[in-house]
């Protein structure tokens, strides 16, 4: 019986390998291509940066976890993994074109611009998640 349960796995363990990669890929080109340094910021214990941050990643997870559950291959999921990325990078130069100074305002520990980032962001991957339902 616990044979027949472990079965599952090897499927288990490879979405989750490719899940949390490409979620630390995300991450990296995330904070690479922002002009603030979340890192920094979050260790200053900037609650506007800690809270956009925390945003984006839900953001990105949730369709992460849709692509899982929908995903007819490894690959296809990876695809769609990417395709996540993309539009959490699409919602902040989108939130960046509404507010401009957004970067200044997160350094500045103005926790209204972290929570409208953080909110877009989560928003987009709720609407990610739920049209990666094919």
């Amino acid at each position: 019986m616990i044979l027949e349960s472990l079965q599952g796995f090897l499927p288990f363990i490879s979405y989750f390998v490719i899940g949390y990669a490409i979620t630390l890929c995300f991450l990296f080109v995330y904070t690479y291509i922002t002009p603030h340094c979340e890192w920094r910021l979050m260790k200053e214990n900037n609650p506007a940066a800690a809270v956009a941050f925390c945003g984006t990643l839900i953001g990105f997870i949730l369709p992460i976890a849709s692509a899982a559950v929908n995903a007819v291959s490894l690959v296809d999921f990876a695809v769609w993994g990417v395709i996540a990325g993309v539009m959490q990078l699409i919602t902040f130069f989108t939130v960046r074109l509404y507010m401009p100074k957004l970067s200044e305002k997160i350094e500045a520990q103005h926790l209204s611009a972290g929570l409208f980032l953080g909110a877009a962001s989560l928003a987009t991957g709720v609407l990610n998640a739920a049209c990666m339902t094919y």
